[in-house]
């Protein structure tokens, strides 16, 4: 990743490939783990690959749900039909919120390259 680019940023752009697609995640994520010699990036890249999965599991389940009710005559005016558009708008949102809730979090934290430098030298001050 371009050094030129701080730690938060890093993590902010692993959180958005992953809710982006499998395949940015992939990229993003790959390269982490590859080429990274950072631990909290390769820590963030395993907990936005686990968060994915969950995701990626809710909806197969609710697609495997709607392809297996809707071989039925009357599907779409039942009330499982009305649970699927509501149980598969609640998964959307939550999804976003997560994820936005990740990013938010990596944005919030400080930097403690300062605090760390201001430990390990007390000399400076």
């Amino acid at each position: 990743m371009n050094s030129n680019w701080s730690k938060k940023w890093k993590k902010c752009l692993i959180w958005f490939s992953s809710y982006i697609s499998f395949i940015a995640f992939a990229i993003v994520g790959g390269y982490v783990i590859i080429k990274n010699d950072d631990e909290e990036l390769k820590k963030t890249t395993k907990l936005a690959f686990v968060v994915t999965l969950i995701f990626a599991a809710i909806n197969a389940f609710v697609s495997i749900y709607y392809n297996f009710l809707s071989m039925g005559d009357s599907y779409v005016l039942s009330g499982a039909y009305d649970f699927y558009n509501i149980f598969y708008k609640l998964v959307n949102i939550a999804e976003i919120v997560v994820y936005a809730v990740f990013i938010i979090i990596e944005l919030a934290k400080k930097d403690n390259h300062q605090t760390t430098k201001e430990l390990t030298n007390p000399e400076s001050e």
